[in-house]
């Protein structure tokens, strides 16, 4: 094995030295008398590579995750093997008994929440139907009394927001994937800062992947103002601070326990169209009154929790004056890597199986898994409408080359891709039937199914979901139908770079 090692690694050398001499030149391999470094170089990579990759083969989540790490390894290990070490290479049953370990001292919290839940007749008890379904899958209960108000665009998303802050009169609580130091932010920022000056306890829990730009400033003043500033990575020494899996990509704002927002924006100006070249940006939020709203400060005590060591007291857990706020049933619906199952894509499962009418679906990143994608492709077998909305202007190559290879399988079965043509197209919303409507932060992509935290809330109310069917039915319009025929006329080169996206699907 080594000699054959030794021989691919001497060829490599050469081949750099002759194709790349400007590289080559670089990293002082253009002289021959250094050229048996890069030699060994090479061969460690290769062996770094094939112990990676075994070590793939064993922990990797999905066999297809493991396949696309065993090939990148082996013959890419240059770029694999520290792209491993950044994406991969977690132990993650180790990481799992820690998380879990981490929520036995908040456990109590949620079962006193259901109880109450119970207890007040703010439950919706079935045992039939999607949203019983996705109640027994994230062990929350559906509530009944609740409004939803759709919020489409930054503008109106962020305008909503701040009011929301500005009436806060005990607490705050906000998560973010991505917060910038621009405009938006330091607006955001401001309004915390004189919200806990007049005394309103405040917590913000950020991402350090998503907020890696953001300066020490940003969280210092936040501090200096009474304000509690946590970061979801802050796990202790014994964490693989370069492992970039287990993001946490919800975003969620409660307000008093009584009102809150989830949905696709984070905090800066490029959410509200100021981006130099993915502009305009098309997303969309929800404002939700009612008991949801005191389900939704779980999966931000737990997080709080795991990132500080700390139990939240204090916050509003009432119920039954929050019955009422409307007349739709809701649900939240918390994901993320150390569920007892793959609840994210058994969750988009779930919904795909459960439509009957038609299922509609709008996402920045449409990477699904086979599973999921047979599931659309029977969906549509069985008559169900199924249209999917993607972008035309991506802020991913390997998104894009990887959208071409759905539109074949798709169109075989019926069912529908759509590009979206004014703008970036960055909203994460299901609509199922006449009823069901899901917003919230889950991509259609193997990060947000398997490694990343994410939260969504499903509605059922007629009435909401003819305000999303119109919403959607406008983006349509600003939409071109997407055909096999797209990635027939593409070159032979582009095609081949399209399957291998497809390849890597698992580890994008």
């Amino acid at each position: 094995m080594f000699r054959s090692l030794r021989a691919w690694a001497r060829l490599g050398a050469t081949k750099l030295a002759h194709r790349f001499p400007r590289t080559a030149k670089v990293l002082g391999f253009a002289n021959r008398r250094r050229r048996p470094l890069l030699r060994f170089f090479l061969l460690g990579m290769h062996v770094i590579g094939f112990f990676q990759s075994i070590s793939a083969v064993m922990e990797t989540r999905t066999p297809q995750g493991a396949i696309a790490w065993a090939i990148s390894l082996n013959t890419l290990p240059v770029v694999a093997v520290p792209a491993y070490a950044i994406f991969g290479g977690a132990d993650f049953d180790d990481y799992v008994s820690t998380r879990t370990a981490g929520l036995e001292d908040i456990r109590p919290m949620a079962t006193s929440l259901i109880d109450e839940i119970h207890a007040a007749e703010a439950s919706v008890e079935s045992d039939e139907g999607l949203m019983a379904t996705l109640s027994n899958l994230t062990k929350l209960p559906v509530t009944r009394g609740n409004r939803a108000e759709l919020l489409v665009d930054g503008k109106n998303t962020f305008r909503s927001i701040f009011e929301a802050i500005e009436s806060a009169e005990d607490y705050i609580l906000v998560q973010f994937y991505i917060i910038r130091a621009d405009d938006t932010g330091l607006e955001l920022k401001e309004r915390l800062i004189r919200k806990a000056k007049e005394g309103v306890r405040v917590y913000v829990l950020y991402d350090d992947y998503g907020c890696f730009g953001l300066p020490s400033s940003f969280r210092k003043d936040l501090a200096e103002a009474g304000a509690e500033v946590r970061s979801f990575m802050n796990l202790g020494d014994d964490v693989n601070r370069f492992q970039l899996n287990y993001r946490n990509h919800r975003k969620l704002v409660v307000v008093d326990g009584k009102t809150a927002f989830v949905g696709g924006h984070n905090v800066g100006d490029e959410y509200l169209g100021q981006h130099p070249t993915l502009t305009p940006w098309r997303d969309s939020h929800m404002r939700l009154t009612g008991p949801v709203v005191t389900c939704l400060q779980v999966p931000f005590a737990e997080d709080w929790h795991w990132a500080t060591g700390e139990t939240l007291a204090g916050l509003d857990w009432e119920i039954r004056d929050k019955i009422g706020a409307g007349s739709a049933e809701a649900l939240c619906i918390p994901t993320g890597p150390a569920d007892d199952l793959e609840t994210c894509s058994l969750y988009y499962l779930a919904a795909i199986n459960a439509a009957k009418d038609r299922i509609w679906i709008a996402t920045p990143y449409f990477v699904p898994d086979e599973a999921v994608l047979l599931a659309l492709q029977l969906a549509a077998k069985r008559g169900v409408e199924v249209k999917v909305l993607i972008p035309d202007l991506f802020d991913s190559e390997l998104v894009r080359l990887s959208s071409y290879s759905y539109l074949e399988p798709m169109e075989k079965a019926g069912a529908e891709i759509w590009r979206y043509g004014n703008g970036f197209l960055h909203q994460k919303v299901m609509l199922v039937d006449d009823r069901f409507v899901s917003i919230g932060s889950a991509n259609f992509d193997n990060r947000s199914f398997r490694l990343n935290f994410e939260v969504q809330v499903g509605v059922d109310d007629p009435a909401f979901a003819k305000q999303v069917e119109n919403m959607l039915q406008n983006d349509f319009g600003n939409s071109t139908k997407a055909s096999a025929a797209d990635l027939e006329s593409k070159s032979a080169v582009f095609k081949l770079r399209v399957r291998v996206s497809r390849l890597l699907a698992p580890i994008q």
